[in-house]
C-alpha cells in the first residue's frame, strides 16, 4: 500500500516556504552614519551627531533650564540692590539701546580692526546714549551675555554628565566675582594714577563685562568643533577684545584733558590701559577652559 504525505488531491495542505525579504533600496542613515566599508562615518557625520546630541540630550536641557532660573534670580537681586543704592536715571543711560546698536556693537567686539573713530560723541556736554553712539559703553550686552554664559555653562556641564546645581552656581558666582574684583582693581588704579576722565564705575563695569561675548563664542565653538576649535576661537576673540579695550580705554582715559599731564603720569595711565586689556584673555580662558573637553 502506498502512502502519500498530504490529504489528497482535494483540500490538501502544502507548506510553502516564505520568500526572503528583498534587500533595502537605501541604507539606514538615521543614526548619522552611512554604511561605508569598515564602518567609518560619512563626511560631516560628527558635526551632525554633535548637533543632535546637543539638542536632544535631556541632561543638557535640564541644565539649561536650571541655569536660566539661577540667572533670572540673580538678575532680579541685582536690579533690587541697584534700585537701593544707585541712581536709576544714571543707570537708564547704559540700557538705552536698540536692535541696531546691539547688532553693530557685537560686530565691533568680534571684529574691531576696521573701526576708525573711537571717541564718544557729546551733545551740549552730555554724552549721547548708546543707541545714538556706537562708541558709548552699555550694560545691556554684558548683562545678557552673562545670562547666556550661565545657560551655556549649564548645557556644557550637562553634556559632559558633570552637571549639578552646586557646580553651576559656583561657575556663575565665580564669573561675577571676578568681574567685580576687576572693576575694583581698575578703580584703584585710576585713583592711584590720578586719571582725569569721565570713566565711572558703570563705564568700567561695561568694558569688563564685554568679555562674556568672547567667552560665549569660545565655548560654543568648542562644543561643536572640539578643543581645537575652542583654542582658535579663544585666540580670535581675545585679540579682538584686547584691541577693543586698548582703543576704547585709551580714548577715554587719555583724552584731551590728560594731554597736559606730565610724561610719567601719561605713561602710568597707558600702562593701566594696557594692563586692563591684557587681563581679558586670561579671564576668558580661566572661566571657559573647564567647559570644553
Amino acid at each position: 500500500m502506498a502512502y502519500h504525505s498530504g490529504y489528497g488531491a482535494h483540500g490538501s495542505k502544502h507548506r510553502v516556504r516564505a520568500a526572503p525579504d528583498p534587500p533595502p533600496l537605501f541604507d539606514d542613515t538615521s543614526g548619522g552614519y552611512s554604511s561605508q566599508p569598515g564602518g567609518y562615518p560619512a563626511p560631516g557625520a560628527d558635526v551632525a551627531f554633535n548637533v543632535n546630541h546637543l539638542i536632544g540630550d535631556p541632561m543638557a536641557n535640564m541644565a539649561m533650564a536650571y541655569g536660566g532660573s539661577i540667572a533670572s534670580h540673580g538678575k532680579d537681586m541685582v536690579h533690587k540692590e541697584l534700585h537701593r543704592f544707585v541712581s536709576v536715571n544714571k543707570l537708564k543711560y547704559f540700557f538705552a539701546v536698540d536692535t541696531a546698536y546691539v547688532a553693530k556693537k557685537l560686530g565691533l567686539l568680534v571684529f574691531p580692526y576696521t573701526h576708525q573713530n573711537w571717541e564718544v560723541q557729546y551733545s551740549r556736554d552730555v554724552p549721547l546714549p548708546p543707541r545714538q553712539d556706537l562708541n558709548a559703553p552699555d550694560l545691556y550686552i554684558p548683562t545678557m551675555a552673562f545670562i547666556t554664559y550661565v545657560l551655556l555653562a549649564g548645557m556644557a556641564l550637562g553634556i559632559q554628565k558633570r552637571f549639578s546645581p552646586e557646580v553651576l552656581g559656583l561657575c556663575a558666582s565665580t564669573a561675577l566675582v571676578w568681574v567685580v574684583m576687576e572693576v575694583l582693581a581698575l578703580l584703584l588704579g585710576v585713583y592711584l594714577a590720578t586719571v582725569h576722565s569721565d570713566l565711572s564705575t558703570f563705564h568700567l563695569l561695561a568694558y569688563s563685562g564685554y568679555k562674556y561675548v568672547g567667552m560665549i563664542l569660545s565655548v560654543l565653538t568648542g562644543l561643536f568643533f572640539g578643543s581645537h576649535g575652542y583654542y582658535v576661537a579663544l585666540a580670535w576673540t581675545s585679540s579682538a577684545l584686547v584691541y577693543f579695550m586698548v582703543r576704547s580705554l585709551r580714548t577715554a582715559a587719555l583724552g584731551p584733558d590728560s594731554m597736559g599731564n606730565p610724561a610719567p603720569r601719561q605713561r602710568l595711565q597707558l600702562y593701566l590701559t594696557l594692563g586692563a586689556a591684557a587681563f581679558q584673555p586670561l579671564m576668558i580662558y580661566w572661566l571657559t577652559f573647564h567647559l570644553v573637553r
